[in-house]
């Protein structure tokens, strides 16, 4: 059993993917939580190139049935150890549309994805790092969770419950030595999808590296008890400021 996992819940091709090897490159073995094993693919691949010493598993689950997310980070915990790291990097759909314009069914599909599958993971192992007194749960969300939209209303919804989430899991346990962050990232990331979006006007010099993310990422689980960051916002010197 390992001393040391980290379990990401969305480790796709592009954060995920930097996610998941900075986090091996320091020696923590890595459970990949998505629906599909494909789609975590470019993660388990760049794990094991960055440490060919550390385990990487997959484990299928779907963040909008928040049971399989419990589900599968408790089978994480019996075949690779206790989690000693979370990262919850699902993301719901970037719709466009205007907020009079949202169904039902967009709405509780984006609640699920954000916020109900996000506190399924955080269930699933904030108990033993409250035992353990130690533990670090991380995430990722964006400028939205504090700013509302005409334009892209369910994701601003959702952010906006994930940042509560965050906030109230920080409140209740820090003091039993679980360190909870809403990681801001008031950018687009330098990933396949925004590549594709961009088109010719692709510039890597206005986008977030996700390597230097999630290099964030790690020095927000090492910082000291004494002088915890909750909050952390994340920009290319580039950004025009959007908050």
């Amino acid at each position: 059993m390992s001393p040391s996992v980290c379990a990401i819940v969305g480790a796709g091709e592009g954060l995920g993917r930097s996610l998941a090897a900075k986090f091996a490159s320091e020696g923590l073995d890595i459970a990949l939580v998505s629906r599909t094993e494909a789609g975590s693919r470019a993660a388990a691949e760049s794990a094991s190139a960055s440490n060919p010493n550390v385990r990487v598993g997959f484990f299928a689950a779907d963040a909008t049935k928040p049971a399989t997310i419990e589900e599968a980070l408790a089978v994480v915990a019996r075949e690779m150890g206790e989690v000693r790291v979370l990262i919850y990097n699902a993301r719901g759909s970037f719709t466009r549309c205007e907020p009079l314009a949202m169904t039902y069914a967009q709405l509780e599909d984006i609640y699920h994805v954000e916020v109900v599958g996000a506190f399924a993971a955080a269930r699933a192992v904030i108990p033993a790092m409250r035992e353990r007194g130690s533990g670090s749960v991380l995430f990722s969300s964006a400028t939205a969770a504090l700013r509302g939209s005409a334009v892209t209303p369910l994701y601003a919804i959702g952010k906006f419950g994930l940042r509560a989430l965050s906030q109230c899991l920080a409140k209740a346990y820090a003091k039993d030595g679980v360190h909870v962050v809403h990681v801001r990232l008031d950018c687009d990331l330098d990933v396949p999808l925004m590549r594709e979006l961009y088109g010719d006007d692709y510039n890597p010099g206005t986008l977030a590296d996700p390597d230097a993310v999630a290099e964030a990422y790690w020095w927000a689980h090492r910082q000291p008890k004494s002088a915890w960051s909750n909050e952390i916002e994340l920009r290319p010197h580039t950004e025009a400021w959007t908050i």
